[in-house]
């Protein structure tokens, strides 16, 4: 009977990893259920992760389908990363090693058990396996519309069709997309801070009830609150991994706030000095434009020249003017051209362009970002006035 069961697992393998050469007709006792894993401290697994459980005792079958592989060895990974272009693909993992690699990270793994005929369990694991051919396994990932979790309510509703019904009492108000990604981060920390400076006004739209599903946690809470002809599409859950709550306490030296409030302190300070002795702190000056510059050529190319749907639409670019790298090469010179005094003009413009576009929340933007804005806007007006401040002393 073992040796039976090992070619069985041989053959379940080989039909999967080839092209289909053989198919798998999984016994009665088969279940297929989704897997919801926790969130972890590094950005990339801030969301969590969703996956599907191949489970089938008798053939001694226990794998997982998971759409959240990507491969570091791609050729131009970091490039193609950067620029939306890296595919993800379906891969496929023992369901021990998967789960231990969790219990090691100490993300808690939930397991929902699906209520699937058996012809609908074949038709969905048929799917997986032509899914997880080499010419059908990679997709374009997207942050929002296609990835690990968007994957499953489409596979289901594609083999399902119109035998699942879907409610959505579990939400109670509607989120936009930057207040679902809110609620798995710190306000004040560095990732929402970059979160919030890279992604654009696009995300500040409501969500419909079944984009929510683009975060691993509501595929989990939309699966409970849909039904199969009438009847609850999950008939079990229990949780494989156990992980107790842990309270976390960040160092405030090292958070945002501490140092934007730093850098603003000292921007009024130097502010402060330059203009009781009537001159210009160069290093100062060059340093927020050059630095504000360059965060602005970094939004202005996740807007324009890659192909991420979310960090379009950027109005940070309304303070993160990416003239300002140009910009800081003129602004200490000694004879300033003329158009530099137009110039401060138009930056100061736009800075009180940016809090009206967020006092009509067209664009929420990262609380934080108020101290970078202040700064700036100190020292643009300081340095409008200098000139006369200037030939005031002499």
């Amino acid at each position: 009977m073992r040796f039976k069961n090992l070619i069985l697992i041989f053959s379940f393998l080989i039909g999967s990893l080839s092209y289909g050469q053989k198919k798998v007709e999984l016994s009665p006792d088969s279940k297929i259920s989704i897997l919801t894993i926790g969130t972890a401290d590094e950005l990339h697994s801030k969301f969590g992760h969703t996956a599907i459980r191949i489970l089938d005792n008798t053939l001694g079958i226990d794998v997982i389908y998971n759409y959240g592989h990507f491969d570091f060895n791609t050729p131009g990974f970091y490039t193609k990363f950067t620029r939306g272009k890296l595919l993800y693909s379906l891969a496929m993992h023992r369901y021990s090693n998967f789960v231990q690699g969790y219990r090691i990270e100490r993300r808690w793994v939930k397991e929902q058990v699906l209520n699937l005929s058996q012809t609908e369990k074949q038709q969905l694991l048929n799917f997986l396996i032509q899914n997880h051919l080499p010419e059908n396994k990679d997709y374009k990932y997207d942050f929002l519309f296609e990835n690990c979790a968007t994957k499953i309510p489409e596979i289901l509703k594609q083999v399902l069709g119109d035998k699942l019904t879907y409610n959505y009492n579990h939400i109670k108000e509607p989120f936009t997309f930057r207040e679902l990604i809110h609620q798995n981060l710190e306000t004040n920390s560095w990732s929402t801070f970059g979160i919030d400076l890279a992604l654009g006004s696009v995300i500040d739209k409501d969500a419909t009830h079944w984009e929510h599903q683009f975060l691993p946690l509501y595929v989990y809470y939309q699966l409970q609150n849909t039904s199969k002809n009438g009847k609850p599409l999950v008939i079990d859950e229990n949780q494989p991994v156990l992980v107790p709550e842990e309270s976390k306490s960040s160092i405030f030296i090292i958070t945002p706030l501490f140092w934007l409030i730093l850098l603003l302190s000292i921007v009024l300070w130097v502010t402060y000095k330059d203009y009781t002795a009537k001159k210009q702190s160069k290093w100062l000056d060059f340093g927020l434009f050059f630095v504000s510059g360059l965060a602005g050529l970094l939004i202005f190319f996740l807007w324009f020249l890659t192909d991420h749907t979310a960090t379009a639409g950027n109005l940070n670019l309304l303070w993160a003017i990416p003239l300002n790298a140009l910009a800081a090469f003129y602004i200490v010179k000694n004879q300033r051209p003329n158009w530099i005094k137009k110039y401060l003009y138009i930056a100061l413009g736009l800075i009180i362009l940016m809090l009206i576009v967020a006092l009509l929340k067209i664009q929420i933007f990262s609380p934080l970002i108020i101290f970078v804005v202040l700064a700036l806007g100190i020292r643009y007006v300081f340095l409008l006035r200098l000139p006369v401040l200037v030939k005031n002393k002499q």
